[in-house]
């Protein structure tokens, strides 16, 4: 940090009806012998007079005025005298009388407002005079606010690489990180400035950074925007920022160099700043997410610097962080720079109370860990009190953003995710040789979509699993996304609606594929058995058999033929093991795990159906299934976890939902 502390001010007032005591005497004598030089001014009343024999210390520098029966003697002022002989002023002077009451208070109010236009702090007092005319080449410099009277600088660079947060809530720590981010986007270009933003906590604090309905303007300088994050989510953007450490590593290699201020400038890689507000959320509990996390943490920490990438870790506590344990100084070891806000003196040493008493606007600096001694004293604008400044600011970036500029990756962790509105929905074409089957909206940096490929491979079956009325929308959205995929009348879908709950899905997917132009043919259970029976036993060309409620049919599938002593399940399994070559899938919605592992026959033949959408099924019942040991999965609204069996990966996913939806999962 870098400021100059200018002289200021200050007027001491001592009104003493009483003389006062030797030693307090002694005080106010000190303080008017260091008078002007000291910047202090004192106006005393009350001293006694000093005449002989009296033992008062004498005062220095000061003016003495004498009341004699409603008429004042004015002394000499120090260094410009009235008279040559040291008495003052000869002629006596008519004291005024008191100022009306009502005067007094006007100049107060007057003299109030004037101190606090003087001390109020513009978020415009942040910005450079002109736009994105630094280079990052050394680091990343920004006003924050002021120290006294004078701008205070900070920076991310070689001495201070990351920064550490701390503020209870209501402190400002979201004005405080808003102010700091306008002010690098002011100075430096998207060229030479990258921002990674997650916010865990409920609220919008990064939501002007991105467009919306309202505002389609963005900050340039953002890349991925995560708003009430997921943990996934976080954990996906570490990986992300990994990657391009390694990436910059490799660079730093060709160039024979070890810092990014080594490169080249003619093709300059941008400094990478990630903000994670709230990381303690992050990093809750000691399951296998916080622990990648961690490691992830203090690598980006301590090799950040060389390449770039700077961290600012914000939250309410520092303390009671289980996964931290025995890591924390290896991590928070790296944070050299310090801003400890009203609440959020746990960023500092122990022995550090410099932000015991800090107001609400105000932040303690520390460019040494936390360590007594280099702390400074931060005033900060109100950016929330500056939003028509703010919004100006950020529409006059965007309109300087780069030609061919992308809008930055948002994640909304409250917002439901709609097939209509996915870009791969939308682009999807006949024609396909693999065709695709949409499900949600995978949780990873760039919100890519969760879909499986219905190919000729064994398996290539689909099982949304859970109770939640979510899988009959996400059983919908699978079906006309393949729907988009075929012209008419090249592929033939059946559907059976088996539970009510699902009735107003299956009538709205009817109605959609019959709209598109493709053939279709309503079920019930009985109609589903005679089916799977003849397509086990001679497959006739591509076709998708959609079932709403897969479970309800078991009382059927299970009854043995008579004849042939042959059940529904048994054609089932023979379906499901050689549909695919064929050009035949299964989609259903099966309301229990349980339920879906008998109608396969139980576990060994869960392969059958490769693909599986896990809606509100408990983490170890789903491992159990899957037979896997270390599955970290907790079921919770407008979640679900995707399970492709072939490629053996797990992800969690926002499954698409339909209109209706509320945010908590139920219709």
């Amino acid at each position: 940090a870098q400021h100059a502390e200018p002289a200021a001010r200050h007027l001491l007032v001592v009104v003493a009806t009483a003389a006062p005591a030797p030693r307090e005497l002694a005080r106010l004598a000190a303080l008017t012998h260091a008078g002007p030089a000291a910047a202090v001014c004192v106006l005393l009343a009350g001293h006694p007079s000093r005449l002989p024999g009296e033992t008062a210390p004498p005062l220095g520098g000061t003016t003495a005025i004498r009341l004699f029966e409603g008429y004042a003697h004015v002394g000499d002022p120090p260094g410009t005298p009235f008279s040559a002989d040291g008495s003052g002023l000869a002629a006596p002077v008519l004291l005024d009388g008191d100022p009306p009451p009502a005067s007094v208070r006007a100049l107060a109010e007057h003299l109030g407002a004037a101190a606090r236009r003087t001390d109020a702090l513009p978020f415009t007092e942040l910005l450079p005079e002109r736009r994105w005319a630094e280079s990052a080449g050394n680091g990343l410099r920004t006003v924050v606010g002021r120290a006294g009277r004078a701008p205070l600088t900070v920076a991310f660079d070689d001495a201070t690489p990351h920064w550490l947060v701390g503020g209870r809530t209501g402190a400002g720590k979201t004005v405080f990180l808003l102010d700091v981010l306008y002010g690098l986007a002011a100075r430096y270009s998207p060229a030479e400035l990258q921002l990674y933003l997650l916010d865990f906590k409920e609220g919008v604090s990064f939501t002007e950074f991105v467009p919306t309905t309202r505002d389609p303007s963005w900050l340039p300088h953002a890349r991925a925007v995560g708003i009430e994050s997921d943990r996934e989510y976080g954990l996906a953007v570490l990986r992300e920022l990994r990657r391009e450490a390694q990436r910059r590593a490799r660079a730093l290699k060709r160039h024979g160099v070890t810092k990014l201020a080594d490169l080249p400038r003619d093709n300059p890689l941008p400094r990478i700043v990630a903000v994670i507000d709230e990381f303690h959320v992050l990093l809750a509990g000691n399951d296998a997410l916080a622990r990648e996390s961690v490691d992830l943490l203090e690598e980006l920490a301590r090799k950040g610097r060389s390449y770039g990438v700077h961290l600012v870790l914000a939250s309410q506590s520092m303390t009671g962080i289980e996964a931290l344990y025995g890591r924390a100084e290896a991590i928070f070891g790296q944070f050299a720079l310090r801003v400890a806000l009203p609440g959020g003196g746990g960023v500092l040493d122990q022995l550090n109370d410099a932000a015991a008493a800090l107001p609400i606007g105000s932040a303690v600096v520390n460019t040494a860990a936390g360590a007594v001694g280099a702390d400074t004293v931060l005033r900060f604008p109100d950016a929330h009190a500056a939003a028509a400044d703010l919004a100006a600011l950020r529409h006059e970036l965007w309109q300087a953003r780069p030609p061919g500029s992308r809008a930055p990756a948002v994640f909304k962790g409250y917002e439901a995710a709609r097939v209509e509105d996915d870009p791969t929905f939308t682009g999807l074409r006949p024609g396909g040789r693999r065709p695709m089957a949409l499900v949600g909206r995978t949780v990873d940096v760039h919100g890519t979509t969760a879909l499986f490929l219905m190919d000729s491979t064994p398996g290539r079956h689909l099982a949304v699993v859970g109770t939640a009325a979510a899988g009959a929308d996400v059983l919908r959205a699978a079906t006309l996304s393949l729907a988009r995929q075929h012209t008419p009348g090249d592929a033939r879908f059946l559907l059976a609606s088996l539970v009510t709950d699902a009735d107003p899905v299956a009538d709205d997917t009817d109605a959609a594929l019959r709209a598109a132009g493709h053939p279709v043919r309503r079920v019930d259970a009985a109609g589903l058995r005679d089916r799977i029976v003849e397509l086990a036993a001679e497959p006739a060309g591509r076709e998708y058999l959609v079932v709403f409620g897969m479970d309800a049919a078991a009382p059927v599938l299970g009854a043995a033929d008579p004849v042939s002593f042959r059940s529904g399940l048994d054609d089932l399994h023979t379906l499901l093991r050689q549909g695919p070559a064929h050009g035949v899938h299964l989609l259903g919605w099966w309301r229990g795990l349980r339920r879906l592992a008998d109608d396969l026959g139980g576990t060994q033949n869960r392969d059958d159906i490769a693909c599986l959408v896990a809606l509100n099924v408990p983490g170890p019942e789903l491992a159990l299934h899957l037979g896997v040991h270390d599955l970290a999965y907790t079921p919770r609204a407008d979640r679900a976890l995707l399970v492709d069996r072939h490629d053996q990966r797990t992800r969690l996913i926002v499954p698409f939902a339909g209109d209706g939806h509320e945010p908590d999962g139920e219709r």
